[in-house]
């Protein structure tokens, strides 16, 4: 399998754009587990919930990387992504910006089927899913394709211009 986002972001120089467009991942992740039984993160105990992503968007972030995700959800959100919302606070103590887009809001944007990093603009990465939600066993997917870089970016920045930021974002 090709190496994970967090190498080509100890790589950015510039930018790291995300775009997620599913409702649902990994329904067997024991955090998704623990938070359908009401566990829930206290944003006051930073080590139970600071890990290895954390660390590398705070590294790129302190070497002057935007890193940015957006996330084109289905309303009323699923519970899935009532757990991502209630858990991006720790990616913006990370450093990262953090926008959400209605789906019914996309409709007229030209998207790319899967899910997708962009790294410096020069750089993409897919990330392919089975239908229940868990990486593919050859899930990533990297491209120097100048068409498909520029194909993501363009879809990201579109995203990313209707979007709410995650403060102001109210999930149905």
């Amino acid at each position: 399998m090709q190496p994970p986002a967090r190498e080509a972001l100890a790589r950015a120089q510039r930018s790291a754009v995300h775009l997620e467009l599913r409702d649902a991942y990994m329904l067997d992740d024991p955090g998704y587990i623990a938070w359908q039984h009401g566990v829930r993160l206290d944003p006051g105990e930073r080590s139970t919930w600071w890990n290895g992503w954390h660390d590398a968007v705070r590294e790129a972030v302190g070497r002057g990387v935007a890193v940015r995700r957006a996330r084109v959800v289905s309303e009323p959100i699923s519970d899935y992504v009532r757990y991502e919302y209630d858990n991006t606070f720790t990616n913006i103590a990370a450093g990262e910006a953090v926008r959400w887009l209605p789906r019914r809001r996309a409709t007229g944007l030209a998207l790319p089927s899967t899910d997708f990093w962009v790294f410096d603009g020069y750089q993409a990465l897919f990330h392919h899913f089975t239908g229940d939600g868990q990486l593919d066993e050859d899930g990533r997917e990297y491209t120097d394709d100048p068409a498909l870089v520029n194909l993501c970016a363009d879809a990201f920045e579109a995203v990313w211009e209707r979007a709410a930021p995650h403060d102001d974002y109210r999930p149905r």
